[in-house]
């Protein structure tokens, strides 16, 4: 087991900058195994969702690997049909059950749609926080209006925004806009499903460092101030992400990703707010 990531891994105030995102990784025990070999590589971030359907698998894999619970960032969402008062906080338990802890780091509105509405559905965030479940809360894919909408109604502070964001979403105005509201940004899809893979600009770069696209992409976030949770399901990948750490692009190369004349938006629902 390598130790080395708790000690590299930057914070983004009291969460680390990289984790291991599990949309998308269904099967149990890759998942559980997942898990567990980002934690005793070096990840201290681990993100879920009620939606995913593999809260208990990440709860397996936390309990697998060789790392204190308290020393874990973990992280999950409500989904848009349980965002009424009573279901927040019913769903919120079964969550904590099937993760098989007493609390999360960090609970997220999933999207501003369906059953959320803003003063009832944060009231019942508050009341977990309040209650110890929940050491902070946070929204995702929430736009700059829906940003300040949920920093007005909620009582604790809004910790996270988490959205798409990569070198080919770049999101401009609302991460300065969470930068003006004090609120952290995290993204998913960190390598756009891959597509960071087919960038002329970042294969380049990559090239130069003699790295991966990914380790690429992941290290122009964190040069951003973004915290990414890039979802992986094997040990070469889970290992080549947390070497992104690692990895200090300099100001040339910082441009040439910013100047990258394409927009990809990999996650675009129906039920979303743009």
């Amino acid at each position: 087991m390598s130790q080395q990531g708790e000690r590299r891994v930057p914070l983004a105030s009291e969460m680390p900058m990289l984790g291991l995102g599990t949309w998308q990784n269904d099967d149990p025990d890759t998942c559980a195994d997942t898990v567990e070999t980002a934690l005793n590589e070096g990840y201290r971030h681990i993100d879920t969702a009620q939606a995913y359907g593999n809260e208990e698998a990440v709860g397996r894999g936390i309990e697998a690997a060789d790392v204190d619970r308290e020393d874990v960032f973990l992280a999950t969402k409500v989904w848009i049909d349980n965002l009424a008062y009573d279901d927040v906080l019913s769903t919120t338990e079964a969550s904590l059950d099937k993760l098989g802890v007493d609390y999360v780091d960090l609970l997220y509105v999933h999207w501003p749609s369906r059953a959320y509405d803003p003063e009832e559905t944060l009231r019942a965030f508050d009341e977990l926080v309040d209650a110890g479940k929940v050491e902070r809360i946070g929204i995702s894919n929430f736009l700059p209006e829906q940003v300040d909408e949920a920093i007005d109604h909620a009582d604790a502070p809004i910790f996270a925004n988490q959205v798409e964001l990569h070198p080919l979403l770049p999101q401009e105005e609302l991460r300065a806009h969470c930068a003006d509201r004090d609120v952290e940004v995290v993204a998913y899809s960190p390598l756009a499903r891959g597509e960071v893979f087919n960038v002329p600009e970042i294969t380049e770069i990559a090239e130069k460092h003699g790295v991966s696209e990914a380790q690429v992409s992941l290290a122009w976030l964190r040069e951003k101030g973004v915290t990414a949770i890039p979802k992986a399901t094997g040990e070469a990948h889970v290992l080549d992400n947390l070497a992104s750490v690692d990895l200090d692009l300099d100001d040339e190369d910082v441009a040439a990703i910013d100047a990258i004349d394409r927009t990809d938006r990999q996650v675009d629902p129906s039920f979303s707010p743009w």
